[in-house]
């Protein structure tokens, strides 16, 4: 027994023997490290987020300067000088210099539209390769609201898994835009797999007084966290990993989603995060007609299995017994004593949701361009 735990240990201490036999006296199916290496590299999930206009490119911003792990991060906008100065990204885009002059899209979302198809070869050059695209915007505005459509169809077009998360304007911000918010969600639920709504009124509930300047930073954070955490669902490793396939079968043909966002730090950490989350201001939906949820947990040093699991355990007494639930859970050094949760929920119908829910069938995975928007 004691040279089996001193083999055990000189192994833990200096690795496995690599197979160094020629390739064709090996075992069948056995591979060096190097080769493993090669097809795991060839394995990584490529992942693009896209920020369109300013609401988009801002949250592209945020998740540069907080850090996202795995995700090439894109800004593309109309307001050339938004792009040099007040934002960060990987690559940024300068959408429709001919029709614009890089002055913006005046709150015209047409104008929008038109400046992405002008600029169609960059957009597409820079999601070549992905598996997985997210396009973020606020809509309701000119640039966002016109090109977000147009980027997630050229995302579908690649074959790219995508997913959009769009904020629904403030009351306050007037009907004129609420209602080319209305059709913006149309056209961009038609060309993505699963539209992800987060309606701006409801993040009053968190802090109703605030200017509204600063509610619009709230959304930005809002929409990075979102982003984020499906992003490093997939690419960093955790305590129980989630792979891109266990995405795509919860995220495709998924339809409108709601996105719930909780954490804690109380002795029970575990619940309260998780009834956090589902308490959300943003999830006003009934779960009993959800067809899937994405669950995405991260604590500190200190979370255990158990407490992981115990999040899950709460979500299946209140979603329907036929839906699938795909969770994951991963440690970071920072949640030392504190828990958070992340909830997206699938195929579900709620108030706060505009639009007409038998759109995407109808559209073939083509812009509706019969849906006009009001200039």
């Amino acid at each position: 027994m004691d040279s089996i735990i001193e083999d055990a240990i000189d192994e833990a201490e200096n690795g496995h023997d690599e197979d160094e036999r020629p390739a064709g006296e090996r075992d069948a199916g056995a591979m060096t490290n190097e080769e493993l290496a090669g097809v795991v590299e060839d394995l990584k999930t490529q992942i693009t987020v896209i920020g369109c206009g300013g609401a988009g490119s801002n949250t592209v911003t945020r998740m540069a300067k907080e850090g996202i792990h795995g995700a090439k991060l894109v800004a593309a906008n109309t307001d050339a000088q938004h792009l040099v100065e007040q934002v960060q990204a990987d690559t940024k885009i300068l959408m429709g210099r001919d029709k614009t002059g890089g002055r913006g899209a005046g709150s015209v979302p047409k104008i929008g539209e038109e400046a992405a198809r002008e600029t169609i070869g960059d957009i597409t050059e820079t999601i070549e390769g992905s598996d997985m695209v997210f396009v973020t915007a606020g809509l309701g505005g000119g640039t966002g609201t016109g090109s977000a459509p147009v980027i997630a169809q050229a995302a579908q077009e690649a074959g790219a898994l995508t997913i959009a998360i769009a904020t629904i304007p403030f009351t306050a911000e007037g009907e004129r835009r609420r209602a080319n918010a209305d059709a913006g969600l149309e056209r961009l639920r038609a060309v993505s797999d699963t539209v992800i709504v987060v309606p701006n009124d409801r993040l009053l509930e968190y802090a109703p007084n605030l200017p509204l300047q600063d509610a619009f930073t709230i959304c930005d954070r809002v929409l990075m966290r979102s982003v984020k955490g499906m992003t490093e669902l997939i690419t960093k490793p955790g305590l129980v990993n989630v792979d891109f396939a266990d995405v795509r079968t919860v995220m495709e043909n998924g339809g409108v989603a709601m996105i719930g966002l909780g954490e804690s730090d109380s002795e029970n950490k575990a619940r309260d995060s998780i009834q956090s989350a589902l308490r959300s201001p943003l999830l006003d939906v009934e779960f009993k007609g959800a067809s899937s949820a994405l669950v995405n947990v991260v604590g500190g040093p200190d979370m255990s299995i158990e407490e992981a699991e115990g999040v899950v355990e709460e979500l299946y007494d209140r979603i329907d017994p036929d839906a699938r639930i795909i969770w994951g859970a991963s440690v970071d050094e920072s949640f030392s004593g504190k828990m958070e949760t992340m909830i997206v929920v699938t195929g579900v119908d709620s108030p706060q949701i505009y639009g007409r829910s038998d759109l995407a069938n109808e559209s073939g995975g083509q812009v509706d361009s019969d849906i006009d928007y009001v200039e």
